[in-house]
């Protein structure tokens, strides 16, 4: 691997938990008090479970799709937000973002995988390339996170 390609793997990579031009996702949800959690403030539709929950599972929907040959798109919108505004327990709560960190370094090692060309259509997809879906998944997270941070 040339050490061009190496660099932009790097970039891509690092760019799932940026925190220079925004708050990160860890820093959003750091600290917040349990009774924040499934509070769905004036103005807004969802609670920060809501969106937590929501960046987890798109967020595991982009990575199957990208590497489970098995895989089956969940039905929108269903399967992508949770059913109620509040987490169920402290013990949810955890596992989400346990589950979403896990994601988060599942897809670096997928954009540092070498071998793995980011420009190549994702087998799953109708065109979808590596790059594009890892970009999505980027895109996804700041732009809910940047909710999570406003409610």
């Amino acid at each position: 691997m040339t050490e061009t390609v190496e660099q932009w793997r790097r970039i891509v990579a690092g760019s799932l938990d940026w925190k220079e031009a925004h708050a990160g996702f860890d820093r959003a949800v750091d600290g917040l008090p349990p009774e924040l959690r499934g509070r769905r403030p004036d103005g807004y539709p969802h609670s920060v479970w809501e969106l937590v929950e929501h960046i987890r599972l798109a967020q595991v929907d982009l990575l199957d799709f990208m590497v489970d040959p098995s895989y089956t798109a969940p039905t929108w919108p269903d399967d992508y937000w949770p059913p109620t505004p509040a987490p169920p327990s402290e013990a949810a709560w955890e596992a989400s973002l346990t589950a979403i960190r896990t994601a988060r370094a599942r897809l670096k090692q997928l954009a540092m995988r070498p071998g793995l060309d980011l420009t190549a259509k994702v087998p799953n997809g109708d065109g979808q390339t590596y790059l594009r879906t890892i970009l999505v998944a980027v895109d996804h997270a700041a732009y809910h996170t940047g909710q999570i941070v406003d409610v």
